[in-house]
């Protein structure tokens, strides 16, 4: 079943530019966009990955991270191939820089997942692995069956995502952890090859919205991991989304195309979260320690 995209503008010639995210991608008959999860057929932009998700598990609610988001419980957690980032650290990078045709995926409705959760005594679904706005359509259709089942929804995301899109699905969103990677626009220019002011953005729409919202940095040594950099960062949430914000520093493991950079030091990601506590910040936590 092939299921139209959300979000996107026709063009001439059958071209079709996806508003779905900041990459804005313009993308040509036949041709799919950055994130590799949408394609242009004939000039309608198609979710390739609607109803295919490339992992399904069970999980700890704490895993995603969430820390005061129903602790103790356990997540149904699903994917789509696929994302609209190129972060050269991705720990699932097997899976988020690949697409659909050369990853293995299996065939579940919006209701086989709502039973599944059932099923497995579940009670919150979470969308994480890979970027879930690359999966739009079928996550939106999965949160709005849940609440209508009484299923609670989580999503771990990069906030990379314009705000009209973002806007529309908070309502069916309990939950959301925002990977803030660095407070440097550099950063993300060229370890990301992406843009930080959307992310920003994201953050300040959520806080706005009232939803659940906690955030994580993962620190790389040498690349984001200075004393400096850390106050900027925790700076930018007290003053933007409050020190109450549940905030994650987790340690960094050589991935993908960052394998000669070490791993990070326990006690960088102790020293972290030690900071942000002596500046206010009253939920911080570390991770992958």
């Amino acid at each position: 079943m092939e299921k139209e995209a959300q979000f996107y503008k026709k063009l001439p010639k059958n071209v079709v530019q996806c508003q779905l995210c900041p990459n804005f991608c313009v993308i040509k008959d036949g041709e799919r966009g950055k994130c590799r999860a949408r394609e242009n057929k004939k000039g309608t932009l198609i979710a390739l990955g609607y109803g295919k998700p490339c992992s399904t598990a069970i999980d700890p609610i704490e895993k995603k991270p969430f820390a005061k988001f129903y602790p103790g419980s356990k997540t149904l957690t699903l994917a789509v191939a696929g994302c609209n980032l190129s972060c050269k650290h991705c720990q699932n990078w097997h899976i988020s820089q690949s697409d659909l045709d050369s990853t293995f995926h299996e065939d579940r409705g919006v209701n086989e997942i709502i039973k599944l959760t059932k099923d497995l005594n579940s009670n919150i679904i979470s969308f994480s692995y890979t970027e879930p706005t690359i999966f739009y359509e079928y996550l939106f259709d999965i949160a709005q069956l849940a609440h209508e089942n009484g299923i609670k929804t989580a999503m771990v995301s990069n906030g990379f995502i314009n705000p009209k899109p973002l806007v529309k699905l908070i309502p069916l969103i309990d939950a959301f952890n925002i990977d803030l990677k660095s407070i440097k626009p550099e950063f993300y220019e060229k370890i990301c090859d992406a843009k930080l002011a959307p992310v920003l953005e994201t953050l300040k729409i959520i806080k706005k919205s009232g939803k659940h919202l906690e955030v994580t940095n993962l620190i790389i040594p040498g690349l984001n991991d200075s004393e400096e950099e850390i106050k900027k960062l925790v700076t930018w949430i007290i003053l933007n989304i409050g020190k109450e914000t549940c905030l994650h520093f987790s340690a960094f493991y050589p991935q993908y195309k960052l394998i000669n950079i070490p791993a990070t030091k326990a006690e960088t990601v102790i020293h972290a979260v030690e900071i942000a506590r002596k500046m206010g910040m009253k939920n911080v936590y570390t991770g992958n320690i």
